[in-house]
């Protein structure tokens, strides 16, 4: 068992399918630590001493894989999170949005990692961002800088000098998560599709892809290693989060649209129907590609050339219609006033597409 200590915030199918998942697979954590608000889901993984399961879906199947050693806590009303933050190495936020970051509350996130850095034992952490904003990692940090200068503010510790103290040898990182996932709720799916629920006797499970190709901003703090060692990390993420943005993205949610209003219930009905399939293929290469290679082929990287962001693309439209992942139209178009922003995926691609002289005719 190494030395690292990890906390993570949320545990929804990525903290549980990705970062607890790999702290744990790693051998390189003496502590597993989880801040989640929901009571039943605390209780249901404390009674199973820690244990819970993640059902992955691969090409061919899908399989149950158990994690062990994972302690979970309610920090509206438990200290453990803020023992275990004070010792943390690596930190990780799962959030629905980097909206809940902060709040007036003393037991926000930012708010709990401020605290944990004020009294911090580890000589050196990390900050995940995994909330799905191009700038997560540098909200998450603001955050927490405003809560490090109120915590200090006093005439014995100016506020600049105290918060440049508190984040030495600390890094805030962004993420690009590639990697679908989804909560189960209805027990007769749990049933009927042989899933594991999280804890035996609860009504839910956890299902996320076997795809594991996750960017994070490249760690450069000096002399320290990284417990998970999975991510693949980048000097720049932003072109990275592009791609998912204006490309996974933005053509997960064009299927779950028109597949919506085509009167398909499963993503993966759409396979078979070549029309939209074409559409979709169609605004994924010549558009999304067409113009993030156009900004971005300077980069050299393989991704942002006609060969790489083709092979990115045909995998992902097979990803998204995986059968054994089983995702659903209705959970792809949901949340459509988010989606229709105009700088999110529809219309962010179509602009970006028109600014590098492209016609997003598919994805109008």
């Amino acid at each position: 068992m190494g030395e690292h200590v990890f906390v993570g915030f949320g545990f929804g199918p990525i903290q549980a399918g990705l970062f607890a998942k790999e702290a744990f697979e790693s051998g390189s954590f003496r502590r597993i630590v989880v801040a989640e608000i929901d009571q039943k889901l605390v209780d249901a993984v404390r009674a199973n001493r820690g244990t819970y399961y993640v059902n992955v879906a691969r090409r061919g199947r899908v399989d149950a894989v158990r994690i062990d050693n994972v302690e979970l806590f309610n920090p509206t009303g438990d200290t453990e999170v803020r023992v275990a933050l004070a010792e943390a190495t690596e930190v990780a936020t799962c959030l629905p949005s980097v909206n809940f970051y902060d709040s007036e509350r003393p037991d926000s996130v930012a708010a709990l990692i401020a605290e944990g850095l004020r009294t911090r034992k580890s000589d050196a952490t990390i900050v995940y961002a995994a909330e799905n904003n191009n700038h997560a990692a540098e909200i998450l940090q603001q955050a927490v800088e405003r809560r490090l200068r109120v915590g200090r503010a006093s005439p014995l510790a100016p506020d600049d000098r105290a918060r440049t103290h508190d984040l030495r040898r600390v890094q805030f990182l962004n993420t690009v998560i590639g990697k679908m996932s989804q909560v189960v709720t209805d027990p007769a799916e749990i049933a009927a599709r042989n899933l594991a629920p999280i804890t035996p006797g609860l009504d839910r499970a956890f299902l996320v892809e076997e795809f594991n190709r996750i960017l994070a901003s490249k760690a450069t703090i000096p002399d320290f290693e990284p417990g998970i060692r999975v991510f693949l990390e980048k000097d720049d993420l932003l072109p990275f989060e592009e791609a998912k943005l204006y490309g996974h993205n933005a053509i997960h949610a064009l299927l779950g649209f028109l597949g919506t209003l085509k009167g398909y219930a499963k993503m993966t009905e759409l396979a078979a129907d070549k029309s939209l399939m074409h559409i979709a293929r169609a605004a994924f290469i010549q558009e999304s590609g067409g113009a993030l290679i156009r900004k971005y082929a300077t980069l050299g990287d393989d991704l942002f050339t006609e060969a790489g962001y083709r092979d990115y693309a045909d995998d992902l439209l097979q990803r998204m219609t995986n059968p054994y992942l089983a995702d659903t139209t209705a959970r792809a178009a949901r949340d459509v006033v988010r989606k229709l922003g105009v700088h999110d995926r529809i219309f962010g691609t179509m602009a970006l597409a028109l600014e590098h002289g492209i016609e997003p005719n598919n994805m109008a």
